[in-house]
């Protein structure tokens, strides 16, 4: 019995030991772990939300900007103030009565009793020239306030473009995704016959999770491009935000001396500086203005005692004041204004200098964005087309292998992306170009070479499918 114990008992440990030495079969489908990684199509679409174009959202950052209506209050102050710059000073009322003897001070028919109205009058001129500094403040407020916009609508256009080229780059990346799942199905056939090596469908697999990491990228991206156009439409910055809309820069840029001409009658900065050179200048004569003399007007009703000859009487009074006998002084305050007029119209050309840096800079960068965007546009797409479509041609009759495959998809990949990224970094740059000079630039839809590159790459895309 206990001989027939142990035989069992080594029988047992030789099956364990043998279980334990199998060695591991080979893993017959190397990229089913990459598969599993791509994603499905579509699955980073936001839910059902209408989609905004361009206008509707600078609209709607003109109305709900949180910057622009407090700046559109200030206006409505400055407006409001207006109103009494002009205005006289209030009227005055007195009362007076003398002559009342300390023996009876109850006796008031012994006191002499006036009731008098008196009103200042400024000196010719001064009302109207202060009612014109306070409609400069107000040009001045709207200028302040034409600025903010400017930045505004510049920064949602820039939020829109960086927004829409995500979303074309997150539908590229869709349709690359379904083509190398038609790529994977018909490597994973001839790996199965021996065609392909596995140290290939390896190299394969790190190149199949780029397209995961890139998928992640694009997500941040448009989660923060999402969060910036959100807060400028004074919204809720995790809300729900699509954008439609086209590439549409102009086929032609201005020139710069176009471009200088337009600064200085739009550019709001310029515009304000120059309505504060012809507020100093108001100043200045409202500071030699106070070389006039000022005026008081008074009349009065005057109730006499009871044993008066004439109980009722009136009484007139005129004051002016003698400015030329201080003269020293009002002489220094139109030197100070004179010298604030100065001093304004050398920061108005300081200011006009960097408005023009500021357009050439501008201009230069959208020049370099729009060769860039006509160099992807019209030759290097072209060929990465053309070569991925042969190299396709070639996979589908066994003269090429699968790596070539990957390498011309992730080039053609990577020449999409850049193409779409110049095209909206021109239009990036057209935007700062328009808030540099402070007006819109003319755009026509028909001089551009750059429609919505979604639209490009699925054409494209359905040119291109890899069949088994």
């Amino acid at each position: 019995m206990k001989v027939h114990t142990f035989l069992v008992l080594i029988l047992l440990a030789a099956d364990a030991g043998a279980q334990q030495f199998v060695p591991a079969a080979p893993d017959s489908d190397p990229l089913a772990r990459a598969e599993g990684m791509l994603p499905s199509p579509q699955h980073h679409q936001a839910a059902a939300t209408v989609p905004l174009t361009l206008a509707e959202l600078e609209a709607a950052a003109l109305s709900n900007n949180a910057e622009l209506r407090a700046s559109a209050l200030q206006v409505a102050v400055a407006d409001a103030r207006r109103g009494s710059a002009g205005a006289l000073d209030d009227p005055s009322f007195m009362y007076r009565g003398w002559g009342t003897p300390l023996a009876k001070p109850w006796d008031l028919n012994q006191t002499q009793h006036m009731f008098m109205f008196s009103q200042n009058l400024p000196g010719g001129g001064k009302r109207q020239l202060r009612a014109r500094l306070a409609d400069d403040d107000v040009d001045i407020v709207k200028a302040e306030l034409e600025t903010r916009k400017r930045d505004v609508l510049a920064q949602v256009r820039r939020s829109f473009y960086e927004l829409l080229r995500n979303q074309d780059e997150l539908r590229f990346h869709d349709e690359q995704v379904a083509l190398a799942r038609q790529g994977l199905e018909s490597a994973r056939i001839k790996y199965v016959v021996g065609k392909v090596p596995q140290q290939d469908m390896l190299k394969a697999q790190i190149a199949l999770t780029r397209l995961v990491e890139h998928l992640v990228m694009l997500q941040q991206d448009s989660d923060l491009a999402r969060a910036r156009l959100n807060t400028l439409l004074g919204r809720d910055p995790g809300a729900l935000l699509e954008v439609l809309g086209r590439y549409a820069p102009p086929g032609r840029l201005p020139g710069l001396v176009d471009l200088e001409k337009i600064a200085l009658e739009n550019r709001p900065e310029l515009v304000a500086i120059s309505v504060a050179i012809h507020q100093d200048e108001t100043r200045t004569q409202l500071a030699e203005k106070s070389l006039k003399p000022d005026y008081a007007l008074s009349g009065g009703y005057m109730l006499m005692p009871a044993d008066s000859a004439y109980r009722n009487t009136y009484m007139a009074e005129l004051s002016v004041t003698l400015p030329w006998l201080n003269r020293g002084r009002h002489n220094a305050e139109i030197a100070e204004a004179s010298a604030v007029v100065a001093a304004r119209k050398a920061d108005y050309e300081s200011r006009r200098a960097v408005v023009f840096a500021e357009i050439q800079e501008s201009l230069v960068r959208a020049r370099v964005a729009q060769r860039l965007a006509g160099l992807y546009g019209d030759t290097l797409r072209p060929q990465a087309q053309a070569v991925l479509k042969a190299t396709v041609a070639a996979y589908q009759t066994d003269r090429t292998d699968f790596l070539n495959l990957l390498d011309s998809q992730n080039t053609t990949l990577d020449v999409e992306l850049n193409y779409i990224r110049a095209v909206s970094d021109l239009e990036a740059r057209l935007a700062d170009l328009e808030r540099a000079v402070g007006a819109p630039l003319p755009r026509s839809m028909e001089q551009s070479s750059a429609v919505s590159a979604g639209a490009q790459v699925t054409g494209m895309q359905r040119d291109q499918e890899v069949r088994q």
